[in-house]
């Protein structure tokens, strides 16, 4: 594999069905190869187009009932490349189909691998210019670097959004214009596709439309999912919790000494007495990867800056299952799993910078957004009546 270009950015305004028509006009070769190469994932795993497109329904019923305004940005995007609505449903539910179809072949091994990261908070406190920094390596298959792209969406009912995900899809990676941020990490329990719930990708994108953090955080906690995950939420002032996620309960786990770092189990102790961790037999690095990335910034407190950070999330501790993963075959299935990125956000400054496919020699993009941050509003104080 060549090393890859920037990501190209993609720039869509007006009304829901408008953006999603310019997204594929945009995009649509990245689209579709992210279309064509999922399809071909489930067809080896031995489901047929029948069951798909019924899974798919049950999905698109789940996000029409969310938002309709999700399924009208779609269609458009569906039509601008010249395919059926599914298709693009297909790109954003695809965690959850995935996993699904693997659930329907009784007896089959794992084809699919975890959609894996290495997430990263730094508060204002740590840093050396007093900045919030939040960044994430997200490993996945390596083929995806060839359909990942920057979204950057004006909005006039909200704050603008910039993010990056895979092409077709409306987020993952990303802030907006007031400062929120968000990122995540592949979780599994025992509790599990029990019940139809939100994509998570439908749920990222609530979360980057909301002009409070609070309206951000009531996405993550309060929507039902069909299964586990981990959303990391910032705020450029300085809040920032990560969000650990059952389908139907929430843990919470905050910084310690301005840093933390999750990687892809649970640390919430309540979490741990409650749920059967089941993301650890197929990824036992996860154990390591984070203590590594604090390793690496602990020392720096107070002074970390953004190349810290890229520096700790470019470790090759215990190669090829390292924080920073080169591209390697997945032993369950000819996919390479690799970093597909390295993304680091510095929403003070409207600043997001992109590597994609780090370990091969990590090259960042920076991208911008035009940011609309409120001040801090400090209460005022009654003047003393003269007596």
């Amino acid at each position: 594999m060549t090393l890859p270009l920037p990501c190209p950015l993609v720039e869509v305004s007006g009304t829901p069905l408008e953006r999603g028509h310019q997204y594929g006009e945009q995009a649509a070769e990245r689209i579709l190869r992210g279309v064509d190469h999922y399809k071909d994932q489930l067809h080896s795993s031995g489901l047929k187009d029948d069951d798909l497109a019924a899974m798919i329904d049950r999905f698109a019923g789940a996000i029409e009932n969310y938002g309709s305004q999700y399924i009208e940005e779609m269609k458009g995007i569906a039509r601008a490349v010249n395919k059926d609505l599914s298709a693009i449903l297909l790109l954003n539910a695809r965690t959850e189909i995935l996993k699904l179809a693997r659930r329907r072949e009784k007896g089959q091994q794992d084809f699919i691998q975890s959609d894996g990261c290495t997430g990263v908070f730094i508060m204002p406190s740590a840093s050396q210019d007093n900045s919030f920094i939040h960044a994430q390596n997200w490993d996945w298959k390596a083929e995806c670097a060839e359909t990942a792209i920057v979204l950057k969406i004006k909005r006039e009912d909200g704050p603008d959004i910039i993010t990056f995900t895979e092409a077709g899809g409306l987020a993952r990676t990303g802030f907006n214009s007031a400062g929120i941020t968000i990122s995540g990490n592949y979780l599994e329990t025992d509790r599990d596709y029990r019940e139809l719930g939100v994509p998570l990708a439908i749920i990222r994108r609530k979360v980057l439309e909301q002009d409070q953090l609070a309206m951000s955080m009531q996405a993550v906690y309060g929507t039902r999912k069909s299964a586990s995950n981990n959303m990391m939420i910032g705020h450029v002032h300085g809040i920032a919790i990560d969000f650990e996620c059952a389908p139907d309960e929430t843990f919470l786990v905050h910084p310690q000494d301005g840093i933390l770092v999750h990687a892809n189990h649970f640390q919430s102790p309540v979490a741990l007495s409650k749920l059967l961790d089941k993301g650890i037999n197929n990824m036992p690095d996860s154990l390591y990867r984070d203590l590594r990335v604090r390793q690496l910034l602990e020392p720096h407190k107070g002074r970390i800056t953004v190349d810290t950070v890229k520096d700790a999330l470019s470790d090759m501790f215990e190669t090829p299952y390292s924080v920073c993963r080169p591209p390697r075959k997945s032993p369950l299935s000819n996919n390479q799993s690799a970093t597909v990125a390295t993304i680091v956000m510095v929403p003070a400054e409207g600043r997001i910078e992109v590597a994609l496919l780090p370990a091969l020699g990590a090259h960042f993009w920076k991208y911008s957004l035009d940011m609309q941050i409120k001040p801090i509003e400090q209460p005022g104080r009654a003047e003393t009546a003269a007596a």
